[in-house]
């Protein structure tokens, strides 16, 4: 069976002069996630040295003794520490799995009367690093992101600021998973995965992730659940139900998953840095019509559509 094709595109041709390849980069992103809701991004300038000091600060965190990143649990501010198995993402599509085998930092950008603070409050005195890398990242992700709304935008044929107009204040949040090997967990349970099937809940996710045997694997209906492409130096792409909705189902929130650690390769461990760009938790979000669109949702509240998706999946950093 034919298996849609997750492309690389190159984002330093959005921001040249010539209109002809600014259009087809707009039509390449407008196809792929009409088909997958995936993207592979390279020319987004951000300094690979980046995803490197990051991934290491947090490796340096993960590896605390427990006692020592319990004091750092604190998901009603924002984020913290997230021990193994206290997820279920897989619940949020309504499908029965073991908890999922990772653990977790997470970390929220908010503003508030004009101020952007990165949440939580209490960060590992353990790893001073962690901190400055995770807002580092936080904002380089954030610049990308908005430049691929941009691109998404022309895409549709809106305006440029149809999507960025509600981003012009951060509500992002990043998400540091680190899927330990299986002589440190142990074997997983029957139908438990690092990540369970199910589609993220917002606009766009970019993904600095690791190739491993035991990686993201992405969902379409024509083959089923197959290996998602890596590029070295891109990052991964994927829309969230929120751009789903938003499109009129024009594109396609990407179901996906994270494989458990592999029976070959028991050793391996990977962390993934992720980043979910999100508006303005008031923005209302009504679907695109017809022709652009294919279905016309209810519109819903951006904040209140996340609490509820989050809230079905297990601790979460509050969403406003």
């Amino acid at each position: 069976m034919h298996r849609p094709p997750v492309p690389v595109i190159d984002l330093t041709l959005w921001s040249g002069k010539d209109r002809t390849a600014r259009n087809r980069l707009a039509a390449d992103v407008d196809r792929s996630l009409r088909a997958t809701g995936f993207l592979l991004v390279s020319g987004h300038g951000v300094d690979r040295q980046l995803p490197a000091r990051l991934r290491a600060a947090a490796r340096t965190f993960f590896a605390l003794p427990a006692e020592a990143k319990a004091r750092y649990v604190q998901p009603g501010d924002g984020g913290g520490w997230y021990g193994r198995e206290q997820v279920t993402t897989a619940a949020s599509e309504g499908t029965v799995t073991p908890p999922d085998l990772k653990e977790a930092w997470a970390a929220a950008l908010e503003t508030r009367t004009g101020r952007t603070d990165l949440l939580p409050s209490h960060w590992p005195a353990e790893v001073p690093h962690l901190r400055p890398y995770v807002r580092e990242f936080a904002d380089r992700m954030r610049a990308v992101s908005d430049t691929l709304l941009e691109v998404m935008a022309a895409a549709l044929g809106q305006p440029a600021d149809f999507f960025t107009r509600h981003t012009s204040h951060p509500h992002g949040n990043v998400l540091i998973n680190w899927y330990p090997a299986t002589d440190v967990i142990g074997p997983p349970a029957p139908g438990q995965f690092r990540i369970g099937p199910h589609t993220d809940f917002g606009l766009l996710t970019l993904l600095d992730r690791q190739a491993g045997k035991g990686g993201l694997q992405i969902h379409d209906d024509a083959t089923g659940w197959h290996d998602a492409p890596w590029e070295p130096g891109a990052l991964t792409l994927n829309i969230g139900d929120l751009m789903q909705r938003w499109s009129g189902d024009r594109w396609r929130s990407g179901r996906h998953r994270v494989l458990p650690p592999p029976t070959e390769a028991p050793n391996e461990e990977l962390t993934s840095l992720v980043y979910f760009h999100a508006c303005a938790p008031d923005t209302l979000i009504t679907s695109l019509p017809a022709p652009i669109g294919r279905r016309q949702h209810e519109t819903v509240r951006a904040g209140t559509w996340m609490r509820a998706k989050l809230q079905a999946i297990g601790p979460q950093p509050e969403i406003q």
